[in-house]
């Protein structure tokens, strides 16, 4: 069975950082225990601990990790696995001890996971979480807070961050994923405070490999898959299984050819924002039906009993913060399904302008490689780079909270114009 390293593609300088830092981790405990847990703790074959060491002592264990990279290079994938090299039996993330499965299904004890689904991570979850956190470990070995997208992280909820990083527990590592260590992703007091691990984007190659080896993916589809998803792993391993994901695809790369006028500006720009309002509302309403159903049920919904009545029209405010919270998770589901659509037409001028270069680089794009060329033949390389920068302020304008339907219409007659 592969350890817990293995679905991190393209990073073997990351993993190398995490494999020793994990080793450095295990001698902690080690140390700490004395010489009776050295004999009861095994070791595995190989590893540094079974050598007697902990690794390069320049590179050890700290209480406090920030993953960087572009969207698809596994900052949360590496976040997940060394949290299961951590709480390892073998101090290795061997992929096959207690501590490494319920880590990576995401059931351990010890491991607090964040996923914020709405726009924004509040100061009252990171109170509670930091709180939580505090708590002797019940597995013997770590607490490990894993916060994904901590650029989410309101001002508020950073400070409280922040006092725990500053004074954390013996037995706690925060691990904080954010695209960059820019002050707009993570604070800079946050930041001086953790080891960063920087990620790169990985090679097609290697994804396609990973699609291949992992899911089982035919080496063509793998391949058109990884180069259409740019790096990104998760993006191409929906390419690759999902039609309906190649039917959005499609469509957003028709887009240049329908700019025929301002009309069809307009028209492709609601197009474009209807589609993704699609893809988010089916990608929640599942989860949002489960949730409101479940919360009704513990008020008393559906009771028989005395004063069942009167509990439920007590409950109007929790079902509001309900609605509040889904809400807000489906404005994000939206503008995750826009800025993909948004990635994919990026890549197309990108295309155009390597063509119009005679630039020696494979297409991002291989099957719409010829409506590229015939795009570079007609703009030429100054035409399609104002066409790619003009998506691009599209994608940061929206991040900037501009109403993506404003930031849609004024890329889309952009584009027209050229």
């Amino acid at each position: 069975m592969p350890d817990v390293f293995a679905d991190l593609v393209g990073q073997d300088e990351a993993v190398a950082t995490l494999r020793r830092a994990a080793a450095a981790a295990a001698a902690v405990l080690r140390h700490a225990a004395g010489e009776r847990a050295l004999a009861l703790t095994p070791a595995a074959p190989g590893s540094a601990e079974s050598a007697g060491g902990s690794g390069d002592p320049g590179a050890g264990m700290t209480h406090a990790w920030i993953f960087t990279g572009p969207p698809g290079s596994g900052r949360s994938v590496a976040a997940r696995a060394f949290a299961a090299a951590l709480q390892c039996a073998y101090g290795t993330g061997c992929g096959e001890c207690p501590g490494c499965h319920t880590t990576m299904a995401g059931t351990h004890a010890d491991v607090r996971l964040v996923v914020p689904e709405g726009l924004s991570i509040g100061v009252d979850e990171m109170r509670a979480l930091v709180l939580r956190a505090a708590s002797t470990p019940s597995g013997g070995r770590w607490q490990v807070v894993v916060i994904e997208d901590a650029d989410r992280l309101t001002e508020a909820a950073g400070n409280a961050l922040l006092k725990a990083i500053e004074e954390p527990p013996p037995r706690t590592v925060f691990l904080l994923c954010a695209p960059s260590t820019h002050p707009d992703d993570i604070s800079v007091t946050i930041r001086s405070r953790c080891r960063v691990v920087p990620l790169r984007q990985p090679s097609a190659d290697a994804v396609a490999e990973v699609l291949v080896r992992r899911d089982g993916i035919a080496p063509d589809v793998a391949q058109w898959a990884a180069a259409a998803a740019q790096g990104h792993v998760g993006r191409a391993r929906r390419l690759a299984r999902d039609p309906e994901a190649r039917k959005r695809r499609d469509a957003v790369l028709a887009i240049p050819r329908r700019l025929t006028g301002v009309g069809a500006a307009f028209d492709a720009a609601s197009a474009l924002i209807e589609a993704a309002e699609a893809e988010a509302e089916a990608s929640v309403a599942e989860a949002d039906a489960a949730e409101r159903a479940a919360l009704e049920t513990a008020l008393g919904a559906g009771g028989t009993g005395r004063g069942a009545a009167g509990a439920i029209r007590g409950a109007a405010g929790q079902l509001k913060d309900l609605e509040r919270r889904q809400k807000s998770r489906a404005t994000r589901a939206q503008r995750d399904a826009l800025d993909r659509a948004l990635v994919d037409l990026a890549g197309f001028y990108r295309d155009a302008l390597t063509m119009a270069l005679r630039a020696p680089v494979a297409p991002v794009h291989t099957d719409a490689a010829a409506l590229a060329a015939a795009g570079a033949q007609k703009w030429d390389a100054e035409g399609a780079l104002r066409r790619l920068e003009a998506v691009l302020a599209c994608r940061a304008a929206i991040e900037a909270n501009v109403k993506p339907r404003i930031a849609v219409e004024a890329m889309m007659l952009a584009l027209w114009r050229g």
